[in-house]
């Protein structure tokens, strides 16, 4: 009989406050779309006097991502807006599926996941928005931030302690990567390969 490997002290951190019925929705996540306004942002929208307009992106959700991706988990960006600002982000992170001005977002999730032969069990999202609602009750794993409506939260399996934009999505790729048993992987050297920009 094999012995019963303890999880990595990484691991065990990160799981610690998490209970049973979570870490075994995070370990069947083979696809995960998140939103971007509320969830990768703090959702404010800075506009110039000319017009211009910025956003402001958390490097550790970014950093979370990449792992995500690396350890061959899809990750996939969903968003109601559309904009140039999100298109360079997501390839500064090497991130190809990403879906403007959506609002039928379990449509799109419906494609990709037939696309990948799975099953919705094996579909997370992470919302924070009335459009996100039909998304989050459909997937296998729903995910919050503690900066959405309260009917929102409601909604999802579980609510990260970060609020959107200040490193949720990190909180939220570290579970992930946790419940499955790979982010021990990262902190071997040379783990990360390619381009690491944050």
């Amino acid at each position: 009989m094999k012995p019963i490997t303890p999880p990595h002290p990484a691991e065990a951190l990160v799981l610690s406050k998490i209970s049973q019925p979570v870490r075994e929705l995070a370990a069947q996540v083979r696809l995960i779309a998140f939103d971007v306004d509320g969830i990768l942002t703090d959702g404010s929208l800075w506009y110039g006097e000319h017009g211009e307009l910025m956003k402001r992106f958390c490097a550790l959700d970014g950093h979370g991502m990449k792992m995500l991706h690396q350890a061959g988990v899809r990750v996939v960006l969903i968003t109601g807006r559309e904009g140039e600002i999100l298109t360079r982000r997501a390839a500064d992170l090497g991130l190809s599926d990403v879906f403007q001005n959506v609002r039928d977002k379990v449509s799109v999730l419906s494609q990709l996941a037939g696309d990948m032969g799975l099953g919705f069990e094996n579909v997370a999202f992470m919302g924070d928005d009335v459009i996100d609602l039909p998304a989050m009750q459909k997937c296998g794993f729903a995910i919050s931030v503690p900066n959405a409506p309260l009917y929102v939260q409601q909604t999802a399996h579980w609510t990260t302690t970060l609020p959107g934009g200040s490193g949720a999505v990190r909180e939220c790729t570290d579970l992930i990567l946790a419940a499955q048993g790979t982010l021990s992987g990262f902190f071997t050297p040379g783990r990360i390969t390619g381009n690491v920009i944050q």
